[in-house]
């Protein structure tokens, strides 16, 4: 229950209704949970940094403990591992994948999907010889190889 309501835009994309949520548990009274759950883990999304940003800020509201920890973009990792698709969106690299995702723009719907493409990264990151977070974080931190690119056609350029 976000304490507020859900603006039309937000409504529209997601078909979330502020009578969806009107049940459902406040944020501050799942936050010791959520905390546990994050503690010693890696927090990944598809756009870390949005989705990092919201629930970092909320647990810290509901704590008034900052949160902190290891995180890992999908998105980011897709540049790296995924060249021949020119959009990162999840909804382009799930296509690419044969992802399936009936929940599009829902947090589950989306975590499943974010959780089957990160395998599928995974399994091209191994011809890369990454086997532990601190070699993930050096391949992520290396400039990317220097190829000679084609002009890019307007339409096909990257929207993430």
């Amino acid at each position: 229950n976000p304490e507020r309501s859900i603006p039309p835009f937000i409504s529209r994309l997601t078909n979330i209704t502020d009578a969806m949520v009107r049940d459902a548990p406040r944020f501050a009274e799942i936050a010791p949970e959520v905390r546990r759950l994050l503690a010693g883990r890696v927090f990944v999304a598809h756009n870390v940094a949005f989705d990092w940003r919201f629930v970092s800020h909320e647990l810290e509201r509901a704590t008034g403990e900052p949160c902190e920890g290891p995180r890992l973009c999908t998105v980011r990792l897709a540049r790296r591992l995924v060249p021949e698709v020119s959009s990162r969106s999840l909804g382009s690299l799930s296509e690419f994948f044969g992802i399936e995702n009936e929940a599009r723009h829902r947090a589950l719907g989306d975590a499943k999907a974010t959780v089957e493409l990160l395998g599928r990264l995974f399994e091209r990151l191994d011809e890369h010889e990454v086997e532990s977070w601190e070699a993930l974080d050096a391949f992520l931190s290396r400039s990317p190889s220097r190829r000679r690119r084609r002009r890019a056609n307007p339409r096909s350029i990257e929207r993430v």
